[in-house]
């Protein structure tokens, strides 16, 4: 895991190695082993290593082809690059990198390479022969990679802030991403909120020249349409299979390694089969409470004892995790609503020695984790719905407003008032964070919706029959809250500690299967049915059983007393920028402040977090 920099002009004459050198300085905390730069007429490469395979430093990069055609800098790995080595076979290897085998696959296959790559990845490779350059990014966007653009030059990154080092441009508000901001906690890719910066799609790859920029879709999530079934048992065999195979996979590493145990389903998962497949026991990170409403401290001893793993509890005091929430914070490349958690667990991880880490981030979008399953299966059910008139479908989601007044009633209100209620309508609805009447009241003039959200839906219904609802389901979660919530979030997070996060249930042969599965074997009768039954004699009840929790904390406690003075500096300062409306925002915080129940603390931090970071980046 790694940072990488570069900028490419078209006219291919400049020497850029004074601003790549400043992005490298940008990117020290992803890779703190190494600072590599490449020059050439017209295109300047940078890299900053974290050493995961072959620590020495024959694997440092930018790496070279030994006729000098080609250079390469690459952030993540490549989990088959042993296979793929024995595939070149005739290879004089001058290392026993996977930089050096995703290298030498390129000058052998081309962009076809890719087809035969497992791995997370985002990575440029220069051809000086063609005068080209290729950047690509991973087929489920687990490593990121912005890019920006003018008529003169081409430069990326991968974060934000590097962009930004290089002084290329002066970084604006993207105010047409504001409103994607403020009804999801985060801006939808291609788009960030930076204006003129934008992130490569998963899946996809760019060739610049000088001609210029082309992008390709090398791989997209597939189609699920009348797949043939095996049985239940066969699937459940091949899901265990396939998962066992993506955690022995990610266990390559010259680095001491570990696991986030938190004691849930998934982590239990990953660390269960960590047991099976690894020869020394398992280090696993828990953070722990001295709160039993907060901690999950019992289920992760469970199954640390269960596992024989060496087991870490982190122990956080409220005051522990407010004293670390300024560097959370700071260490934020885009701003999310989410993140400081994954900084915490992460920071420990570190601390114990641990360079490399596997999470279980994935398990619920694969496996229909989450309430929005249900939801949506049970929506989808109920297509008469339609045909009461819209005004009627409007009364009664007033009453229920007036009833049991809430969020949830409030989205559920927000439905029955559309034209057409299905999925495509619905699901963006379910993500809002702030639901449209409050967008539009804090805001100094109206934003139109871009859609994104609503976007994504339709191809993920287009991509699927009836059969396979659930996979519509789990497809727009990956495009939407997984890759632009919880992926950007675990990996700037893990970062900023030069920690590398890996992530067995987006091992894509996994999801490749996973998502062609009918809804009769992958509906959650119990939490996760098809996953814990394929993992049954590894999971105990106690932990299939047991309440979903997720990682919580005091939020609401916090911004109302510690907090507090912290929150409404940030409002204040948001306040004032012309884009939204002092009362509005006063309105809003005055509401949570009130116990108002539709307005949590997990709609007002995204805007804190939002205003801290407008104003940590000079962003005008």
């Amino acid at each position: 895991m790694c940072g990488i920099s570069g900028i490419f002009e078209f006219a291919q004459q400049a020497d850029f190695t004074l601003p790549v050198k400043a992005m490298n300085a940008a990117l020290a905390h992803r890779g703190p082993d190494n600072d590599g730069i490449f020059s050439d007429a017209g295109i300047t490469l940078g890299h900053r290593r974290l050493s995961i395979i072959d620590l020495s430093a024959a694997g440092n990069q930018p790496m070279f082809s030994a006729d000098g055609r080609y250079a390469l800098v690459f952030n993540g790995e490549v989990y088959n690059y042993r296979e793929l080595k024995n595939e070149l076979r005739d290879v004089a290897f001058q290392t026993g990198s996977d930089t050096e085998v995703l290298l030498m696959a390129w000058i052998r296959w081309g962009v076809a390479c890719l087809d035969k790559l497992n791995g997370m990845f985002a990575f440029a490779l220069w051809d000086k022969t063609e005068r080209k350059l290729h950047l690509v990014r991973d087929r489920l966007g687990v490593k990121p990679l912005y890019i920006f653009q003018d008529n003169k030059l081409f430069a990326f990154a991968s974060e934000i802030r590097a962009l930004m080092a290089s002084r290329l441009f002066s970084p604006q508000l993207n105010t047409s991403a504001l409103g994607d901001y403020l009804r999801y906690q985060t801006v939808h890719a291609p788009a960030t909120i930076v204006r003129d910066v934008r992130m490569l799609m998963p899946g996809h790859r760019l060739e610049i020249d000088a001609s210029g920029v082309q992008d390709v879709t090398w791989w997209q999530l597939p189609d699920a349409r009348n797949t043939s079934d095996q049985d239940y048992a066969s699937i459940k065999k091949e899901v265990r299979n396939l998962l066992r195979a993506a955690v022995e996979r990610r266990l390559v590493s010259d680095v001491p390694f570990g696991a986030f145990l938190s004691g849930g389903i998934d982590s239990s998962a990953i660390v269960g089969l960590m047991r099976e497949v690894s020869t020394t026991p398992v280090n696993t990170f828990s953070v722990t409470f001295d709160d039993s409403e907060f901690s999950e401290a019992v289920y992760a001893r469970l199954i640390a004892t269960k596992f024989k793993t060496t087991h870490h509890e982190i122990k956080l005091r409220p005051a522990d995790f407010l004293n670390d929430l300024p560097n959370a914070l700071l260490a934020m490349d885009h701003p999310s609503g989410d993140g400081p958690n994954t900084y915490i667990v992460s920071k420990a991880t570190k601390q114990a020695g641990i360079t490399m880490a596997l999470s279980g981030l994935g398990g619920d979008e694969l496996f229909a984790g989450y309430a929005i399953f249900k939801q949506a299966y049970a929506l989808q059910q109920k297509k008469w719905i339609n045909r009461v008139p819209r005004f009627m479908r409007a009364a009664s989601g007033n009453v229920l407003r007036q009833l049991k007044p809430g969020i949830a009633s409030d989205k559920m209100a927000e439905v029955l008032r559309l034209n057409r209620i299905g999925f495509d309508t619905f699901y963006p609805l379910s993500r809002q964070v702030l639901l449209e009447e409050q967008v539009q009241g804090i805001l100094s003039k109206p934003i139109a919706d871009p859609g994104a959200v609503e976007t994504f839906a339709r191809i993920a219904l287009a991509k699927n029959d009836a059969t396979h609802f659930l996979s519509v389901v789990s497809n727009a979660e990956i495009q939407t809250y997984m890759q632009n919530v919880l992926l950007r979030d675990s990996d700037q997070m893990s970062m900023a500690h030069a920690l590398e996060l890996r992530v067995p249930f987006l091992d894509y042969t996994l999801v490749e299967y996973a998502l062609q599965i009918s809804d009769t074997h992958k509906f959650p009768h119990t939490p996760k049915r098809l996953l814990t039954d394929a993992l049954a004699d590894l999971l105990p009840r106690e932990i299939i059983d047991r309440p979903k929790m997720g990682f919580t904390l005091p939020w609401k406690h916090w911004m109302k007393n510690e907090l507090r003075s912290f929150c409404e500096t940030q409002l204040q300062a948001l306040a004032k920028r012309p884009e939204f409306d002092a009362q509005g925002i006063d309105t809003l915080w005055q509401a949570f402040l009130k116990d108002d129940k539709r307005v949590t603390w997990s709609r007002v931090w995204p805007l804190v977090v939002l205003a801290h970071w407008l104003k940590q980046h000079d962003i005008n």
